[in-house]
């Protein structure tokens, strides 16, 4: 990305000026990152990414909204989800480079102001879903073990440590990252299987699986269901976030679209079982009053597995979640730093460990301060409807960057794909969506925010532009 007085940046393997094509850091630069992902380890970074705390946290606030018929909004949240993620995957392709939707904002509508609000948004969204998790994991699940410690204070430590976890390094983060992930699809194979046996004994009520209720009908029944659907969206956020792993990843214009689809396909499908499985065992309004739903299912499931386990399992699940979206929003503040969007300090990287030091610590920063203001759903509708506004600027970005052709191969995502998921995500992030004010609230505070940052870099940059003038 650019400055108006700026041409934009070449399309270099790593970021521009760091380094060869072999990743060898030129002499006075910052170190690139490490290309330490393959295509295995791409896909289970993707699924891990979005597996987590949507669907072990959430599952309740969206059974509040809608009844019984919880399903539902998951389903057409995946739908949603698979639209936005074809586009992801051909501008990944197209552009491989470690900024997301903020680099393919910038080269579409060349507005600056517009890019850096887009990567703000995106910074903001998944410091609110990692501030969900730390909020998921000082709830019901830990209370299964302990309750002498303040909720806020376990999630502000909680902070702390997955970012020195992401100070050690992105192979550490990645590998920490594989763990978790199969512990937490362990615990999603528990809520699997105890469906399943209740479905071959009869157990569970499936008569709710068709209840909506939304507190009226005809408008109030849209509203309603669009509401559940943009927080039930929560729980599909994170394909957008394995993007910024671009420099990263090998050959990622080959890697990307197996792992971004097989990602989105196996979390949609699981969740969408998993829904059946909680209405069909437990009534919306016990999964709507307890931050840790899925507890609920086991317990009401009829086969004998410790609730201790499954909340375990649960904990690392929430861990998962947070841990990559504070290695994710720091990543976004380094490919920002390198693009002039923000002061070229928030690049700076460790140099033994070759892992962008400031950006973990700012994010975290923000992290800390989200925890302390807010809950669950609020946090999660937050993660929801600024990625929505997100969503809907990349749909139409990537219809105006086919005027931009590159010499190398990539994905293609077919015309109408992107047209639907602009309109779908505009429609979520709509006041037709029935949320809370709160939502509106908080993200309008985080732009503010931003703005105040864009202000701060553009008086920077004016400042050494006028030095080195004096200077010549």
């Amino acid at each position: 990305m650019s400055t108006p007085d700026t041409p934009a940046p070449a399309e270099p393997e790593g970021p521009k000026g760091h380094g060869d094509h072999e990743g060898r850091a030129k002499p006075g630069a910052e170190p690139p990152l490490k290309r330490a992902l393959g295509p295995k380890l791409l896909i289970l970074f993707v699924i891990g990414d979005i597996l987590g705390t949507g669907i072990y946290a959430t599952t309740g606030d969206v059974a509040g909204k809608i009844g019984g018929a919880l399903w539902l909004p998951f389903a057409i949240g995946f739908v949603v989800a698979l639209l936005t993620a074809a586009s992801y995957v051909e501008l990944v392709g197209k552009y491989p480079k470690a900024a997301g939707a903020a680099l393919y904002t910038q080269k579409a509508f060349k507005v600056p102001f517009l890019t850096f609000v887009v990567a703000f948004m995106v910074m903001c969204s998944g410091l609110s879903s990692a501030s969900a998790a730390a909020r998921a994991f000082s709830g019901d699940y830990l209370g299964e073990f302990t309750d002498a410690v303040p909720p806020t204070l376990i999630a502000i430590l909680f902070i702390l440590a997955l970012a020195a976890i992401n100070l050690r390094g992105v192979a550490e983060s990645v590998k920490a990252n594989v763990v978790l992930t199969l512990v937490e699809v362990s615990g999603l194979a528990v809520i699997l299987a105890i469906g399943a046996y209740a479905v071959f004994s009869g157990e569970g009520e499936p008569s709710r699986l068709t209840q909506i209720e939304t507190g009226g009908t005809g408008y109030a029944l849209l509203t309603g269901v669009l509401g559940a659907t943009a927080l039930g969206f929560f729980a599909f956020v994170g394909f957008e976030d394995s993007v910024n792993m671009a420099e990263e990843t090998k050959n990622p214009a080959r890697n990307f679209p197996r792992a971004i689809f097989v990602g989105v396909g196996v979390t949609g499908t699981i969740y969408v079982l998993v829904a059946l499985i909680s209405s069909l065992l437990v009534d919306s309004r016990t999964l709507s009053g307890s931050s840790g739903p899925l507890l609920e299912v086991v317990k009401a499931g009829g086969v004998d597995f410790p609730p201790k386990l499954f909340a375990l399992i649960a904990l690392f699940a929430v861990t998962n979640s947070a841990l990559i979206n504070i290695m994710m929003a720091s990543r976004l503040c380094y490919g920002m730093a390198n693009e002039r969007i923000l002061p070229p300090t928030m690049g700076k990287v460790l140099s033994g460990r070759r892992t962008p030091w400031v950006g973990i610590v700012f994010v975290s920063a923000l992290a800390i301060g989200l925890v302390s203001t807010g809950e669950i759903e609020g946090l999660g509708d937050t993660t929801s409807f600024l990625l929505l506004c997100v969503f809907a600027v990349v749909n139409i970005a990537v219809l105006v960057l086919r005027r931009d052709p590159v010499d190398h191969h990539h994905f293609r995502t077919p015309t109408a794909l992107p047209v639907l998921g602009a309109l779908t995500s505009l429609i979520l992030a709509s006041p037709l969506a029935d949320r809370g004010s709160d939502v509106y609230v908080r993200a309008g505070i985080l732009l503010l925010i931003g703005i105040g940052l864009w202000v701060l870099n553009k008086v920077v940059m004016t400042a050494r532009e006028k030095s080195g003038a004096d200077v010549s």
